[in-house]
């Protein structure tokens, strides 16, 4: 999103999240417990030195409890960067930027969230609409947390639909209301068809079918978004998020 809306970065934050260890070389004696210890390979000792990998090492802290030296200390690990900015659509806009390496558990979606419901209740904004990341994991339970509808985006393929029943399990896990769009709904009429009954029997109300559109890659190609674009899928976005609108209304 940050290459089509192009925030501006106005302002910046670093992200801790977990810990590495970090070997004192000067107080270390080289008794190699460390090494023989790591189940994850991250200590080698060569040369006269004990060398920690800070990829390899997952933060355990086992290394810096087991030192008889205390030559091991656990460092918190730097993981990227939080940005508040305001797009080039003048609306306010949250984001977030890994370090090289560094893993998703799902605490920086949670401060992302935290970051952007303070600015909405500053501005007083009706919605923040949270882009969720695909898969099941720890991101994904935290973009679902506290949210009042969860759009499900699927696609009539075999591997569309496996990924649609996953997350809406999921979903329903948590208890929270969601609905489906149907992207590219004509490219497969039959799979369409075997989506749609799913929704049917999971009670799960469907919004739109968007068409398949090559205005998709023209409008990345000119770095815009879909409703910037003249097209039937620019029409369907449209009329879905109108029907998102009126659903959230309702409940609240």
């Amino acid at each position: 999103m940050h290459l089509l809306l192009k925030p501006d970065f106005a302002e910046a934050h670093d992200f801790y999240s977990g810990t590495y260890a970090v070997v004192d070389r000067k107080t270390c004696n080289l008794c190699g417990l460390c090494r023989r210890t790591c189940r994850f390979g991250a200590i080698s000792i060569s040369q006269e030195r004990c060398t920690i990998s800070a990829m390899e090492c997952e933060g355990c802290g086992y290394c810096a409890r087991i030192c008889p030296a205390s030559a091991i200390r656990m460092q918190p690990a730097h993981s990227g960067r939080l940005f508040v900015s305001q797009n080039r659509l003048h609306a306010p806009m949250v984001h977030a930027r890994l370090s090289i390496g560094a893993g998703n558990s799902g605490k920086l979606v949670a401060r992302v969230k935290k970051e952007a419901n303070a600015i909405a209740k500053k501005q007083n904004k009706p919605f923040i609409i949270v882009d969720g990341p695909p898969g099941i994991g720890c991101p994904v339970i935290s973009s679902l947390a506290d949210t009042d509808l969860v759009v499900l985006v699927a696609e009539p393929a075999a591997s569309g639909i496996h990924d649609l029943m996953r997350l809406a399990e999921v979903v329903r896990t948590f208890q929270i209301p969601m609905a489906c769009v149907v992207n590219k709904y004509d490219i497969n009429q039959e799979k369409t068809a075997e989506l749609k009954r799913f929704l049917v029997r999971q009670d799960i109300p469907h919004l739109i079918d968007i068409p398949f559109d090559d205005s998709f890659a023209r409008a990345m190609v000119e770095e815009k978004t879909m409703v910037e674009m003249p097209s039937p899928a620019e029409e369907a976005i449209k009329e879905a998020w109108i029907a998102i609108q009126e659903y959230c209304l309702a409940r609240s």
